[in-house]
C-alpha cells in the first residue's frame, strides 16, 4: 500500500511539472517563505528606523529608496512578506477546517443537518465579502490577529460547499457502503475513508484562496482597515503611494509593494493551476 501511494505521488509530482509557470510559482512561494522566516537577516536595515534621508531616491545606500519618513523600502519590502504569508496560510487553515468540518457534517448526515448548513452558508454568502470585512474591521479595530480571524471566518461557506459537493458523490462509493456496512465508526468513515479522497479539491481550492486573501489584505491594509502601522505590510507600503506627485515622481514608493502581490498572486495561482492538472488522472493522457 506505501509503495503504490508512494508511486502515485510520483506521478502526480511529474505531471504538476509539466505545467512549467506552476514550477516557476512554486519557486517564487519558496522565495516568499525564505524572505518571511529569515527576514531579519535578509533585510539589510531595521524597516522601522527612522533616518535622515526622508524619500530619498535609490542609491548605494538605500537599494529601492527611502519612504517619506525615511525607512529602508527595500527592507520594508522584506519584513512584508511575513505578514502577506500569515495571512494567507493563517486565513486558508482557519477557513478550510471550519469548511471542512461543516461541509463533511452536511454531506454525510444530508436532511435537516444539510439544509441548516447550506442556509447558513447562503447568509455568509449574500453580503458582499469586501464590505462586511471592512464593516467589522471598523469595528473591531486593524489588526494581523484580528484581521487572520475576519478572513477565516468568513470564509469558510466556499469550502464548505465543495467538500459537501464531493460528499456526497463519494458516499455512494462502494468502498463507503462496504465501511457502513461493517459497522465503523461514522468519525471513522469521514475521517479516513471520505476526507481523503476529498483533499485534492480541498487543496487546489486553498492554493487560490492564499492567493486571495493576499489581495483582500492588502487592500485592506492600503484603506486602513488591515494591520496597523508601522508594520511593515505591502498595502501599507502602498498607502504612501496616493498623491499623483508621489506616483509620478517617486515610483520606488508604490512599483516594488505593487510588484511584489502581483507576483505572489500569480505564484499561487499558477501552483493552484498545476495542482488542479496534477491531481487529475485524466491529464495523463493529455
Amino acid at each position: 500500500m506505501n509503495m503504490r501511494r508512494l508511486h502515485e505521488a510520483i506521478r502526480i509530482w511529474r505531471r504538476f511539472c509539466r505545467h512549467k509557470f506552476a514550477v516557476a510559482g512554486l519557486a517564487v512561494i519558496g522565495l516568499l517563505m525564505c524572505c518571511a522566516v529569515f527576514a531579519p537577516l535578509i533585510a539589510p536595515q531595521n524597516p522601522y528606523a527612522i533616518g535622515s534621508e526622508f524619500g530619498a531616491a535609490p542609491s548605494k545606500a538605500h537599494l529601492l529608496g527611502t519612504d517619506p519618513i525615511g525607512r529602508d523600502v527595500l527592507s520594508r519590502l522584506v519584513y512584508g512578506s511575513r505578514v502577506s504569508i500569515c495571512v494567507g496560510i493563517g486565513t486558508v487553515a482557519i477557513a478550510t477546517l471550519f469548511g471542512i468540518l461543516l461541509g463533511l457534517e452536511s454531506g454525510y448526515f444530508g436532511g435537516f443537518i444539510d439544509m441548516i448548513i447550506m442556509r447558513i452558508a447562503d447568509v455568509f454568502m449574500s453580503f458582499p465579502t469586501m464590505i462586511l470585512l471592512m464593516v467589522i474591521s471598523s469595528i473591531v479595530g486593524p489588526g494581523l490577529d484580528r484581521v487572520i480571524l475576519i478572513m477565516g471566518i468568513l470564509g469558510w461557506p466556499g469550502v464548505a460547499r465543495l467538500v459537501r459537493s464531493n460528499v456526497l458523490s463519494i458516499k455512494q462509493l462502494d468502498y463507503t457502503k462496504s465501511a457502513v456496512a461493517l459497522g465503523f465508526k461514522t468519525q471513522r468513515i469521514l475521517f479516513l475513508h471520505i476526507l481523503p479522497n476529498a483533499m485534492g479539491p480541498i487543496l487546489v481550492n486553498a492554493t487560490f484562496g492564499i492567493a486571495r486573501t493576499i489581495l483582500v489584505e492588502s487592500s485592506l491594509s492600503f484603506l486602513g482597515m488591515g494591520v496597523n502601522p508601522p508594520t511593515a505590510t505591502w498595502g501599507n507600503m502602498l498607502t504612501d503611494a496616493q498623491s499623483l506627485t508621489t506616483l509620478t515622481a517617486r515610483p520606488w514608493l508604490w512599483v516594488p509593494p505593487g510588484v511584489m502581490i502581483l507576483l505572489s498572486v500569480l505564484a499561487f495561482n499558477f501552483v493552484g493551476d498545476g495542482m488542479r492538472d496534477a491531481l487529475d488522472p485524466k491529464s495523463e493522457n493529455r
